[in-house]
């Protein structure tokens, strides 16, 4: 008979110790029962431990990453109909996935099994559209869980990024989570790299991942390839964000990892695909890195409905680039409208929205004055971008309303 798992012993054994009754206990064990009887009123009268006790000190300082409330919430908040409500404060895509996705996920056919853990499926679709190759993919529940992974399997506490900010905030976040240094080059006042300054503290201080987004969030500005060039140099790993990429006049960098082994390419499907309630991120990585985050990711990261939603988007790149295109063209008629307003400077972009200063007025009240009437644009707490808020680009009547709100201010 095959024992019980765990158990050690024939399912027919009985335990071969017992403990000994009272009546035959040995002098020294009652000794050592008279000791722990003596020791019990001390323990009780001191404090038991609480759950901040367990937690990672590096952790009791860090402020909660502040994400965007979803419709459900704005909803109720703002006491009207999700349908009416003209979201453009995330970037999203209002035009949603292909209705191919729809039908696809409807017809999934094993919800009920794990998902591949390898998302072969997948990564074999990107690497056929963007001619690399597979074994340099990896994907992700969104980009956000591959830097963190990055952060995972190539920090040591203590060890330092470096940021540029105003830029995504994800990175200095997951620095923190990771009991890592961030060390912040802030960018000019046209939101360009400070690539001089960056290069100096790199060199100083030697930070062990370098995080740069083209096109940048929240201003939509690109990174230009010599500066690239020139940070590639440095020995560091070189992270490229590139999760706006599809709505630039710039072709994506995936191809360069071939040719440069410190560098790292994020892309995503959140944004042009349509896909940010599903998660779908991923990444070309250099060969000697990619293996080790094999072994340190979650093995079933990437669900069959994200798989299944992402692999369909790829078989539909005409609606991909339909949509693509008309987002583009609204960002431009966007920023042409929000140049006319007088206390709005907005800045070139070459991303799905534009950031805009607020000049004469309260940043903030601006942006509450335009969700009372259910148009929701971004603004940041953080003092470098109090004074700004930033529009994603939506559809023609989404505009035509955000406008209308904002001339009657």
């Amino acid at each position: 008979m095959v024992p019980p798992f765990g158990s050690g012993l024939p399912a027919t054994a009985s335990p071969v110790c017992k403990l000994p009754s009272p009546s035959l206990a040995s002098p020294k064990l009652s000794r050592q029962r008279a000791q722990v009887a003596q020791m019990e009123p001390a323990a009780q009268n001191s404090a038991a431990p609480t759950g901040l006790d367990f937690v990672r000190p590096h952790l009791r300082e860090l402020a909660a990453y502040t994400p965007i409330e979803p419709f459900e919430v704005l909803s109720t908040k703002l006491g009207m109909r999700a349908e009416d409500i003209v979201k453009l404060d995330a970037n999203e895509n209002p035009y949603g996935p292909p209705p191919e996705v729809m039908q696809a996920l409807g017809n999934l056919k094993f919800p009920h099994i794990y998902p591949d853990p390898e998302s072969r499926q997948l990564r074999a679709a990107l690497a056929h559209q963007h001619s690399i190759s597979m074994d340099k993919i990896l994907v992700g529940c969104g980009a956000d869980e591959l830097i963190d992974l990055l952060m995972r399997c190539c920090l040591d506490p203590g060890d330092a990024i470096l940021d540029c900010p105003p830029t995504f905030t994800m990175y200095a976040f997951d620095a923190a989570v990771n009991n890592a240094r961030v060390l912040s080059v802030p960018r000019k006042p046209n939101f360009q790299l400070d690539l001089p300054a960056m290069l100096e503290v790199a060199r100083e201080q030697k930070p062990r991942m370098i995080f740069v987004t083209s096109p940048n969030n929240p201003d939509g500005s690109l990174i230009p390839d010599e500066d690239l060039q020139a940070l590639l140099q440095l020995p560091a790993l070189i992270v490229l964000d590139e999760a706006y990429i599809e709505f630039a006049d710039h072709p994506s960098r995936v191809g360069w990892v071939g040719e440069h082994p410190n560098l790292v390419v994020l892309r995503t499907f959140s944004k042009s695909a349509g896909l940010a309630g599903i998660r779908v991120g991923w990444g070309c990585f250099p060969p000697e890195l990619i293996t080790y985050m094999w072994r340190a990711k979650q093995p079933y990261n990437v669900s069959v409905v994200s798989e299944v939603a992402a692999c369909t988007a790829l078989s539909c790149l005409d609606y991909l680039e339909e949509k693509r295109d008309l987002l583009v063209q609204e960002r431009e008629r966007m920023m042409s409208q929000l140049q006319e307003v007088p206390f709005l400077e907005p800045y070139p972009s070459a991303s799905n929205f534009v950031l805009c200063k607020v000049v004469g007025r309260d940043a903030k009240s601006v942006k509450d004055a335009l969700a009372k009437q259910g148009i929701m644009v971004r603004h940041y707490a953080k003092p470098e971008l109090s004074g700004f808020i930033r529009i994603s680009a939506g559809r023609p009547e989404q505009t035509d309303l955000l406008m209308k709100a904002i001339h009657a201010l």
